[in-house]
């Protein structure tokens, strides 16, 4: 038969109780009859009173009568007088208080003759005294009748008195038996309820306390978050038994919840956690919060792919667009030598021009001259054009690029502000699981980091590109003024080539071709000085572009490294 913890309790505490109950019932028996001793007591000392009172009453009627047949003075008779109701009220109070004795009754109705006879003597003798006179009544008294007949009266109520003496020792003898049983039932019963008590609260101790103990430890420990420790009750089919089996339970679950989370501490996020019931809070957090993450780390592996894909894309842009700054850096570098030569060439020219205009003679081999390095000077400025328009075409690619770097960089902006989102949102749902999301709250503040580092390299490299379109802007500007100067340099060595023609056709033109042409060569002169500042300003704009190149291409190869690091911290967690 299995009891539960009420029952055991129950049984413990009614057989206590009953103890107490037989206890009390034999008290009150002890009492009751204690009192019906006492009462029979009390009976037995009114009763010998009443014998005392009437022996009195007698002696006091005898003196009565005796002080009168002495004296034969009425006044005498008053004790007699007022004996006489007394002796009759003691008799009746006799009757009644020896009606269920039927010996003293017995006795009682023998004593009532013999009081009859002593009264009516005392009678007697009083009429013969008021009658006759003392020695009448004398005689009647020397007869000794009435002194036999009271003689008998105290025989009978000494008689009475010893059987009432008899019958109240016996009832003392039982009133003390009385008080001995009470005493001992009542000092058994509570020795035997508080022997009982202990026993039972030993087995109470035993069977529910200590159990209960080892189940608080076992909370204690739990409370602590060690989930390692069992219950060690033995199974039993109690309250006990079924709160320990609720403990194990509560264990095992917590156990369960302990593992998926330190699965998805390790990075694997299919852990997959079934609620105990639609109440289980804890349970429905947790695979809520795993569901989530899920969807997030999802979310932040494919914006960790579009990041790196976006980052490839820079860093190859980048790369390219350094090749062309250094191309174009080359390019400049070879026109600026060009115009340097035309200048010498200018120059040369107009040395040429100075001697024609003094020496006429020399005017034909001058004149050749002249028109070669007319025709060179045509030549080189073809060149120049050329390297001016592919420094042109340079700059609008260039141009081109960095819209296209400005697309990637709000591309990478917005991934920056999605992770800082994912971050903000795993770091809630962290702060929601408590003491096991910490691990989600260090991966959410490492992707906000990330995404920090993300906005920073974006903004430096949005500084970086506006101050390559600035520096393109500038160079596509001297690249415009250069080929201008070019155009208007090619415009007077075709001038001067004409000049030289001229020269060559007409010696005698010679020295006005020779001035023309002093006055050309001086303009040429003063074009090359300008094209040679142009291009040495293009000169150092290649180089500042090439320079803002190559840290665009650090910074795209930062983004690129942050995109694989993200990619890297995503592939952490398989989903």
């Amino acid at each position: 038969m299995k009891w539960n913890v009420g029952t055991k309790i129950g049984v413990g505490f009614g057989i206590v109780l009953t103890i107490f109950v037989i206890v009390g019932a034999v008290s009150y028996r002890s009492v009751v009859r204690q009192t019906e001793t006492a009462g029979a007591v009390t009976h037995s000392y009114a009763v010998e009173n009443a014998l005392t009172e009437l022996l009195a009453a007698l002696q006091d009627a005898e003196t009565g009568q005796r002080g009168y047949l002495i004296t034969g003075a009425d006044s005498y008779l008053e004790p007699y007088t007022n004996a006489l109701p007394e002796i009759e009220q003691h008799r009746r109070e006799l009757s009644s208080l020896l009606a269920d004795n039927p010996e003293q009754l017995a006795h009682l109705d023998a004593l009532g003759p013999l009081i009859t006879q002593k009264l009516t003597e005392l009678q007697q003798t009083i009429d013969i005294r008021r009658s006759k006179d003392f020695a009448s009544a004398q005689a009647v008294v020397l007869t000794g009748a009435g002194k036999n007949t009271m003689d008998s009266i105290r025989g009978v109520l000494q008689e009475m008195r010893a059987a009432q003496e008899r019958t109240l020792r016996v009832r003392t003898a039982a009133r003390e038996l009385d008080a001995r049983d009470t005493t001992s039932a009542i000092l058994l019963g509570t020795l035997l309820a508080v022997i009982i008590a202990a026993i039972a609260g030993v087995i109470i101790t035993r069977d529910i306390a200590v159990p209960l103990r080892s189940l608080t430890g076992v909370a204690e420990r739990i409370t602590v978050g060690d989930l390692t420790v069992g219950t060690k009750v033995k199974p039993r089919g109690d309250e006990i038994g079924l709160l320990a089996l609720a403990f194990e339970r509560m264990g095992h679950s917590l156990r369960t919840l302990a593992d998926g989370a330190e699965r998805i501490a390790a990075g694997d996020l299919r852990v997959t956690v079934q609620p105990q019931s639609p109440n289980d809070q804890l349970g429905n957090s947790f695979a809520r919060m795993t569901d989530n993450l899920r969807r997030q780390i999802g979310g932040m592996v494919e914006a960790a792919a579009v990041l790196g894909s976006a980052s490839s894309q820079i860093v190859a842009s980048s790369t390219q667009l350094a090749s062309g700054a250094s191309e174009s850096a080359a390019a400049v570098t070879e026109t600026t030598a060009t115009v340097e030569e035309v200048r010498q060439t200018a120059h040369l020219a107009s040395q040429k021009a100075r001697v024609v205009a003094d020496t006429a003679q020399k005017s034909a081999q001058i004149a050749q001259s002249g028109r070669k390095s007319a025709a060179d000077v045509v030549s080189g400025m073809e060149r120049i054009r050329t390297q001016m328009e592919a420094i042109a075409e340079s700059m609008v690619r260039l141009s081109e690029q960095g819209q296209t770097i400005g697309q990637i960089i709000a591309t990478v902006e917005d991934l920056a502000s999605q992770s800082t989102l994912l971050a903000v949102n795993a770091a809630i749902e962290a702060a929601k699981a408590g003491e096991q999301g910490k691990g989600f709250g260090v991966v959410a503040q490492e992707v906000k980091s990330l995404a920090e580092q993300s906005r920073q390299a974006t903004d430096r490299v949005r500084t970086i590109l506006g101050d390559i379109q600035k520096a393109t802007t500038a160079a596509a500007m001297a690249t415009e003024q250069g080929g201008k100067a070019v155009e208007a340099g090619a415009r007077h060595t075709e001038t001067a080539g004409e000049s030289i023609g001229t020269l060559a056709a007409s010696v005698n033109e010679a020295a006005q071709a020779a001035t023309q042409i002093a006055a050309s060569s001086q303009q040429q002169l003063v074009g090359m000085d300008q094209v040679a500042v142009a291009m040495e300003n293009i000169k150092v704009t290649g180089a500042q572009n090439m320079a803002s190149a190559r840290q665009l291409e650090n910074a795209a190869r930062n983004i690129n490294e942050l995109g694989q690091r993200l990619k890297q911290l995503a592939d952490a967690y398989r989903i």
